[in-house]
């Protein structure tokens, strides 16, 4: 019994590990990994080789994307090219309302927590991240950068999936 005890303490604190282990300079490490097969309630990782359009996002100290709205096919699948033309760190993460407020709390919390899921681009100053993003679900959905203070400051956008 101490053993499963002792497995299942490991195990939960090995998963919380990877959740914190990731950061800006892990990106290049997306293109070698295989594809997620995580479905979200709003869509999964995209196939790189069945890209259907790029849509550029530019993020800046303004506390603004732009574009601020966008609307996509239900199933199509978008690379995003996510631009900082700041001098401070931004980043894009995309999902529901209740999702982006959830992690805008938890940065709150812990300020360098850092990301490398497939629906987020961490974006150091004048760098361009790219994500692939396949839109599964029709609905409203969002973008915002949840560095803490951003989201608070208005730095959002909407994806209107049809």
């Amino acid at each position: 019994m101490r053993y499963l005890v002792t497995f299942a303490l490991a195990a939960a604190l090995g998963v919380g590990a990877a959740a914190w282990a990731h950061g800006p300079g892990d990106h290049a490490s997306k293109a070698k990994r295989p594809l997620s097969g995580e479905e979200t309630t709003f869509g999964r990782e995209g196939d790189p080789k069945k890209v259907t359009r790029t849509i550029k996002v530019d993020m800046n100290d303004r506390m603004r994307f732009d574009p601020a709205e966008l609307t996509v096919k239900r199933g199509e699948v978008v690379r995003f090219e996510v631009k900082n033309s700041g001098r401070t760190m931004h980043e894009m993460v995309l999902g529901t309302m209740k999702d982006l407020k959830e992690h805008a709390e938890l940065m709150r919390k812990h300020p360098g927590m850092e990301h490398d899921e497939p629906y987020m681009a961490h974006v150091a100053p004048g760098k361009t991240e790219r994500m692939v993003w396949q839109f599964t679900k029709a609905g409203q959905f969002y973008y915002a950068c949840l560095v803490s203070g951003h989201f608070e400051a208005g730095m959002m956008g909407k994806i209107t999936v049809r």
